[in-house]
C-alpha cells in the first residue's frame, strides 16, 4: 500500500507545456539533496522532489522493498502530475523507478537512471548504518560532535558529511530522520533487484548515465538492461563515482537536461 510521501516542489520558470520532473533519491539521501539541480531543471518544467518512504520528512513504514517504494512514486504521479512525468532516480531511488516504469508504463514521459542497473549488487551499508544506530545522541547539541563519534567507524570524511544530512539536532536534542532499524534489516531488499513477470519491459525512452569511476553499471549489465528497456540511452559523467549528480553536477544536469528536452511531452 502506499503512503504519502513529503515532496517539494519548484515551479516552472516558463509557462511551456509538458510533464513535469518528479526525483527518487538514493539509499539515506533526501530529495533536499537534489536542490539546486531542482532549481536548474526548473527552468523548463515543474520539478517535485520527494523523501522516499522512511527517509527524510515521509513517514516510517515497516515495509521497505521496491514494490512499495514503485507504487509510493506512482500515487505522486497521479496526486501532484495529473497522472504523467518524467522520473529521474538515482541509486536505490533508480531501483525503484525501473519498478514504476515497468509495472505503470502509463505513467511516465521518460525514465532516467543515475548510476545503477537493475541487478543484485553483493555489498551494503551494513557497518555505517550501525554504526548511525550505536552514536550515542544523547547530549549531542551539534552536528560536529555526532561526526566526532562517528569517526572512528566511518573514516571516510566526505562520508561522515553524507550521513550526517541525516541527522536532526533541534532545541538541543538530536535524532535521526531516517527509520535505521527498518532500513538495516532492508538491506537485502535494498541491494538486490526484484523478480518481475516474464515479458516485463518499458518501452518508453530510457537514460542510464553513469558516473565513470563508478562500478555500479557496467558493460555486461547492457544486455539485461535492454531486455527491459529497449529505448534505451546511455551516458557516462566522467570525474564522477557514484554520487555523480554531486561531483560533477554541470555536466550530469548536461546529460539529463538534453535527454529530457528530447523527450519532453
Amino acid at each position: 500500500m502506499a503512503i504519502s510521501l513529503h515532496t517539494a516542489q519548484v515551479r516552472a520558470g516558463t509557462d511551456r507545456p509538458g510533464a513535469p520532473l518528479l526525483i527518487a533519491h538514493g539509499f539515506l539521501g533526501q530529495g533536499r539533496n537534489f536542490g539546486t539541480l531542482a532549481r536548474a531543471y526548473s527552468k523548463k518544467r515543474r520539478i517535485i522532489s520527494v523523501d522516499m518512504r522512511n527517509h527524510g520528512a515521509s513517514p516510517w513504514h515497516d515495509v521497505m522493498d521496491y514494490d512499495a517504494m514503485a507504487e509510493d512514486l506512482a500515487a505522486v504521479i497521479r496526486t501532484e502530475c495529473h497522472g504523467h512525468a518524467h522520473i529521474l532516480g538515482h541509486s536505490m531511488g533508480g531501483k525503484a523507478a525501473m519498478v514504476l516504469a515497468l509495472q505503470h508504463p502509463e505513467l511516465l514521459a521518460s525514465l532516467t537512471v543515475a548510476d545503477i542497473a537493475p541487478v543484485a549488487y553483493d555489498h551494503d551499508y551494513s557497518i555505517e548504518i550501525n554504526a548511525m544506530r550505536e552514536t550515542p545522541l544523547d547530549g549531542v547539541t551539534r552536528r560536529s560532535e555526532a561526526d566526532r563519534l562517528l569517526s572512528a567507524a566511518v573514516p571516510d570524511a566526505a562520508m561522515r558529511a553524507f550521513f550526517l544530512q541525516n541527522l536532526s539536532v533541534s532545541e538541543g536534542t538530536a535524532r535521526w530522520k531516517p527509520n535505521l532499524d527498518v532500513l538495516y534489516r532492508a538491506l537485502p531488499q535494498m541491494t538486490g533487484w526484484p523478480q518481475m513477470p516474464a515479458g516485463a519491459r518499458y518501452d518508453g525512452p530510457v537514460l542510464f548515465v553513469r558516473g565513470g569511476n563508478s562500478p555500479y553499471v557496467q558493460d555486461q549489465h547492457k544486455a539485461g538492461i535492454f531486455a527491459l528497456f529497449p529505448r534505451v540511452e546511455y551516458a557516462t559523467v566522467e570525474g564522477a563515482g557514484h554520487w555523480l549528480h554531486a561531483e560533477q553536477p554541470e555536466a550530469f544536469f548536461t546529460q539529463t537536461d538534453g535527454f529530457l528536452d528530447r523527450t519532453a511531452r
